[in-house]
């Protein structure tokens, strides 16, 4: 017996081979065999606000104040975040980890920043 893939959305394990498509018993997500296989051989593309594919060790810049969530910190317009790191399972969005200066290390969501 093979290995079926886990549901893209939610993990579970528990899928089920339907004729040309696979099926989530848990969140009810069908997915075509086609689907399954490119998903899984495709590389990680992350964008930026512009469109631009961002890699990990890019330079980005902020297009808009973020509040830090917990602090009084805002990270301004045009700040310069170098030696990015992609997050393939991104929490929330936030798919850049990042250490901005005055600030710490943080995540960022990949549409607030451009690349620079």
């Amino acid at each position: 017996m093979s290995q079926l893939p886990p549901c893209p959305l939610c993990g579970s394990a528990l899928t089920y081979d339907d004729g040309q498509q696979f099926v989530c018993p848990e969140c009810g997500h069908e997915w075509s065999r086609e689907a399954a296989t490119t998903t899984s051989d495709s590389p990680l593309v992350i964008k930026d606000a512009n469109g631009n594919v961002l890699a990990d060790g890019d330079a980005v810049t902020v297009i808009k104040d973020l509040k830090v969530k917990g602090s009084s910190s805002v990270v301004k317009v045009g700040t310069k975040v170098r030696n990015i790191r992609l997050v393939a399972e991104a929490e929330d969005g936030h798919d850049i980890d990042c250490k901005i200066e005055g600030i710490g290390a943080m995540r960022l969501k990949s549409v607030f920043v451009r690349k620079a």
